[in-house]
């Protein structure tokens, strides 16, 4: 584990390729060592899907989530998608620190004020105010690859998509094209049906708001897990989002201070 050893012979070592650089070795303190951390996408405006929201006597209303994209500070008014809220953060905690700048990968809890803990929930989506604010989305195209399903899935199948934190009904309004899996390359424009195995560009409709965003802006929010009959029937990559407009407007939002 830590230094290589003469009494396996027939271990070669290991060997990654990759383009930061090739990587060998014979120890798995080497493969640790090898690692690439993250690139963390700092200079895009914030995405936080929230993962819980608590209610902390004598602090107030704390959401808790992992940053994917942007920064988080003292002072920086949210907007909470879909749940159409705004309000300022006071204060920010990671493992019990204080935090002045929280950056992509930090699990923090923030505390906002006058905002009922009933009013958020597990799959929001907080970002910016003033920067690329969040919205939930009418609908969205995907590109499905269907893994295990029994059927044949046609257009008004709605299974349960896990995207980010959120896990929400979404149907399966439109089947666009069906794709060559290898090559992505188009094998057939409206089919009628799908199967365990097929490729395809799809449309989907979530039946209850819900935010998500393209995976080439945002690639943690755009990658998803559709699950019926207890099994993940297929996965996908989101390639572009028809955003509900309505829920920027200013007579839409409850503005929490």
């Amino acid at each position: 584990m830590i230094t290589a050893t003469q009494k396996m012979p027939w271990f070669q070592g290991w060997k990654v390729r990759r383009r930061e650089g090739n990587a060998s070795g014979r120890t798995l303190l080497e493969v640790l060592d090898s690692i690439q951390p993250p690139v963390r996408t700092i200079n895009k405006p914030l995405r936080l899907p929230l993962q819980d929201v608590y209610k902390i006597g004598g602090v107030g209303t704390v959401p808790v989530g992992k940053i994917e994209t942007g920064i988080l500070k003292p002072g920086m008014t949210l907007m909470f998608s879909p749940a159409k809220l705004t309000a300022e953060v006071k204060s920010i905690e990671m493992h019990h620190q204080g935090l002045q700048t929280a950056l992509p990968g930090h699990n923090v809890g923030f505390n906002i004020k006058n905002v009922a803990v009933k009013n958020l929930r597990r799959g929001d989506v907080a970002g910016n105010a003033q920067q690329d604010p969040p919205s939930d989305v009418r609908s969205f195209e995907a590109q499905v690859i269907i893994l295990n399903h029994p059927g044949k899935v046609k257009a008004g199948y709605s299974p349960v998509l896990d995207c980010h934190t959120a896990h929400v009904t979404c149907r399966f309004a439109e089947l666009r094209e069906k794709l060559d899996r290898r090559t992505g390359k188009k094998l057939e424009d409206q089919p009628q049906i799908l199967m365990s195995g097929d490729a395809a560009t799809v449309k989907l409709v979530p039946i209850k708001p819900m935010c998500v965003e393209s995976f080439f802006t945002y690639p943690p929010l755009g990658r998803f897990a559709a699950r019926d009959l207890k099994q993940t029937v297929a996965v996908g990559v989101i390639k572009s989002v028809e955003k509900d407009q309505s829920s920027k407007l200013p007579h839409k939002v409850q503005v929490c201070k």
